[in-house]
């Protein structure tokens, strides 16, 4: 009974060992301490004047509450980089399934983010993320509803990020 104890103990403890650490669903190798995180510059045709630094922050802070990663500068055992690729803002049109109000617009953000693991190179890619708001000024500005939109946008292509690095069941 004792070695039976005794085995089923190492038996899990080997387990456990080899395995990766979750947090909110990240799956991050044991061994992988350190990330750096490059300013996402915006090379979008229409720019937001502070767009690439709520972005890069939203990220930063996004892997800093949800992993134990350190941040660093230089070299690191993962790397993020890349740039907001697009910024745009339509009017919307009516299709056969759609209820939109008049003035219906959509803002789009589109980031090309590449994802270097030094530990892992296999899980490593370069990849665009889309995102969009559908919204409808109906006599407020533009200008006043901007802020909460990009905002709103961030926090679901940081989320896609952030789960394509680090979240791969």
């Amino acid at each position: 009974m004792k070695r039976t104890r005794i085995l089923l103990l190492l038996v899990i403890i080997g387990t456990f060992n080899s395995c990766t650490i979750k947090f909110n669903g990240a799956s991050i190798p044991l061994e992988m301490k350190t990330i750096n995180v490059e300013f996402f510059e915006n090379n979008a045709q229409l720019v937001v004047a502070n767009l690439s630094q709520q972005f890069t922050e939203e990220l930063k802070n996004r892997i800093r509450t949800q992993t134990r990663l350190s941040m660093t500068q230089g070299d690191a055992d993962a790397k993020l980089e890349g740039r907001i690729t697009g910024y745009d803002i339509r009017q919307l049109t009516l299709s056969d399934n759609d209820v939109l109000t008049e003035g219906s617009s959509r803002l789009t953000i589109t980031v090309t983010a590449k994802y270097t693991n030094n530990l892992e190179p296999k899980q490593s890619f370069e990849e665009s993320f889309t995102r969009f708001r559908n919204f409808s000024v109906a006599g407020r500005s533009l200008q006043s509803i901007e802020p909460q939109l990009i905002k709103e946008i961030n926090v679901e292509l940081t989320e896609d990020i952030f789960n394509r690095a680090f979240a791969q069941w």
